[in-house]
């Protein structure tokens, strides 16, 4: 548990666990971006073409995961050696895991923010076709456009990897001494950890997803545009008060549970797989 993981076997088993997740839990995060949408969940497609905006995801989601754990498995032994200079060993401190899951968070939204913009305006009906959505927002926004919401998404995206990862390796540290008597984690076992840690963060931070949802779809349900963070959580908190920034909370819960599971597992076996390589 304590190993170092070389970059190309990171960046193989994130993209694995990437499209993984991404592809085959879709239609629950279509619903709950339509649910979170500010034309409501009818008007922005009810149970209608659920997998709309799939071809975004899955454009994004692979590169979007290797890129996060290269950076996150490459950024673990430095944090821990050099920047806290810790004695315990690499997996035993909660803060390398917080540092080293924000620089990664940080890193991989160059890319998922982009991917995010553009499937959600596809899942709420806002575009049909992946190649419009692509040019028509360039044409309209530039390349600014591609990144709407990118703070909010990183200030959502580092307070749950602070909650997620310190809680997902030290529930395998914990099942490797207490179920497997000193035996490695298997892949389905990291898998179950990386749901329950998953839930947890994802239900404390479905404000910020929210918030950032809103901002990347860039009006609301009288077309009028956001202005900005504050403008946005001011009319937001307007339409329903604080349970206007829990819509959502169930099937976003639902799927990063389930996608946890997905996620984790996809990324855990081929990272066994390919440790012989």
């Amino acid at each position: 548990m304590n190993e170092e993981i070389p970059a190309w076997r990171a960046l193989l088993s994130g993209a694995a666990a990437g499209i993984s997740v991404d592809v085959s839990l879709y239609p629950i995060d279509t619903l709950k971006t339509r649910l979170q949408s500010p034309h409501g969940f009818w008007k922005s497609g009810g149970f209608k073409g659920v997998y709309r905006g799939l071809s975004a995801a899955a454009s994004g989601s692979a590169p979007g995961a290797a890129l996060f754990f290269l950076t996150y498995e490459s950024s673990k032994p430095f944090i821990h050696n050099h920047v806290l200079k810790s004695k315990e060993g690499l997996n035993a401190n909660p803060l390398t895991h917080m540092l080293a899951a924000s620089m990664a968070e940080t890193t991989a939204c160059l890319i998922r923010v982009p991917t995010e913009v553009i499937k959600q305006r596809m899942q709420t009906g806002g575009y049909d076709k992946l190649s419009f959505a692509l040019s028509d927002t360039f044409r309209r926004y530039g390349i600014r456009g591609f990144y709407a919401g990118y703070g909010t998404t990183v200030a959502r995206e580092i307070p749950f990897s602070f909650i997620q990862f310190p809680m997902w390796e030290r529930f395998k540290l914990l099942w490797i001494k207490h179920i497997n008597q000193g035996e490695d984690i298997k892949p389905y076992q990291g898998a179950f950890c990386g749901s329950i840690s998953g839930a947890i963060a994802a239900a404390i931070t479905t404000p910020l997803d929210v918030i950032k949802t809103r901002l990347m779809l860039r009006v609301d349900a009288n077309n009028v545009p956001y202005n900005g963070f504050r403008d946005c959580v001011t009319r937001i908190h307007g339409e329903g008060g604080s349970g206007a920034f829990f819509k959502g909370v169930v099937p976003r819960v639902s799927w990063i549970f389930v996608g946890g599971f997905f996620f984790f597992g996809a990324y855990e076996k081929t990272k066994q797989m390919t440790s012989a390589w």
